[in-house]
């Protein structure tokens, strides 16, 4: 049987390209192991999907080659793909950042891609194996199916318990293409035995500043029993490596806010200032931590400002990250270097593709994945089909 492309994983990024490659006349085969189509969509966001991201730019997406993004985004953006949920009728709404979220349910969002790729007459092929993937005289063979185009849309191995596997780079490897060392992303960090105290308060979340390096995010830290968790760590472990810390600022201005605390209340403790400014089981074990037990109105000005130091720059070292059973995305993955910017198709290979998260393109949390799914899928579904119009004129 023979096809114009075959795209391998009915994900965001495979079902998109799928659509628009067979919408524009191409003769399109998706093919993934999964029983469902789209299953890490139908559990994105709660299961509403946050499916885009209104702040979306090439600066929320880390990459070897931070440019490389810039043209997909740019010819397909947040308002193209809101424009087509729109079409649908999907009510969405805005959360925070920017975030858009369905009102209902993020089967919408999976019942969408289908639709449209029933519009292009797409083949969709479910639960069945991938198989060897044989490469001659300018066409690709998986089983019966032949076509000269083949998309990588298989993702990375992050959740594997929807069956998430590392497969795009085995494919790459076949290919003699370069991967970029796949780890785990948007994903909470695990604490040492040293940092047992904040362990113990599992559960107890607040905003925070956290940073590692340079990058820094303000969102909500969560501590957990294996470490730390929450919006600003996930962005955060995107960019941590092994053996750099994490600094938590839980109070900015903690020095003045401490000395007023010590005029208003100088009877107080230390514990009962902090209450007033932090969630009561965090305010128990950072007092626990800095260790000033006098009523505050008998404590030094400058003992103040050390312990104000805590609570601006707490600093831990993670002793490692949950790994990808618990990370959202996968940062890495095939390399930039070996594709079109502009096509997503591969140098060294005519007419082999990769697209989404197979590809070392990792956006911020938020929608900013979805985002580039939707952007590398119609890029490479519109050059699946001008190659074919090429073909045919030919």
């Amino acid at each position: 049987m023979d096809y114009d492309a075959i795209i391998l994983g009915a994900g965001g990024a495979g079902l998109l390209a799928a659509a628009t490659a067979g919408q524009a006349g191409a003769c399109v085969l998706v093919i993934d192991h999964a029983d469902k189509a789209g299953k890490k969509i139908l559990i994105s966001g709660g299961g509403r999907c946050n499916f885009t991201n209104m702040d979306t730019t090439p600066s929320c997406y880390l990459s070897e080659n931070p440019h490389f993004a810039k043209s997909a985004l740019s010819r397909y953006t947040q308002w193209d793909f809101l424009a087509l949920v729109e079409r649908y009728g999907i009510a969405w709404h805005e959360k925070t950042l920017g975030q858009l979220f369905c009102d209902g349910s993020a089967r919408q969002i999976v019942a969408m891609l289908l639709d449209e790729c029933r519009l292009g007459n797409v083949e969709v092929r479910l639960s069945t194996e991938i198989g060897e993937i044989a490469h001659a005289d300018g066409q690709f063979r998986i089983g019966n199916a032949s076509a000269p185009q083949l998309v990588i849309a298989t993702g990375g191995p992050s959740i594997p318990k929807m069956g998430a596997t590392g497969r795009a780079y085995a494919i790459a490897k076949q290919f003699g293409l370069d991967v970029v060392t796949p780890r785990p992303a948007l994903v909470p960090l695990t604490l040492g035995p040293d940092d047992m105290l904040f362990r113990e308060i599992s559960g107890v979340s607040c905003p925070a500043f956290a940073r590692v390096g340079d990058t820094s995010f303000e969102e909500a830290v969560l501590f957990t029993h294996k470490g730390l968790s929450g919006p600003a760590i996930l962005q955060i472990s995107s960019y941590w490596q092994p053996g750099q810390t994490v600094c938590l600022t839980l109070v900015p201005d903690a020095a003045a806010k401490l000395r007023t605390a010590k005029r208003q209340m100088p009877r107080a403790h230390l514990k009962a200032a902090l209450a007033e400014l932090l969630p009561n089981r965090l305010a128990e074990a950072l007092a626990t931590r800095i260790g000033l037990t006098l009523e505050l109105g008998n404590i030094a000005d400058a003992a103040l400002d050390t312990a104000a130091e805590t609570l601006t720059s707490l600093t831990f070292r993670p002793s490692g990250t949950e790994g990808f059973a618990k990370a959202e995305v996968t940062a890495g993955g095939i390399s930039t270097a070996e594709l079109s910017s502009k096509t997503m198709e591969t140098r060294k290979v005519p007419g082999l593709y990769a697209i989404g998260e197979a590809v070392d393109v990792t956006g911020w949390l938020g929608g900013y994945n979805f985002q580039w799914a939707w952007a590398s899928g119609v890029a490479a579904g519109r050059a699946i089909a001008a190659s074919r119009a090429g073909s045919s004129r030919n």
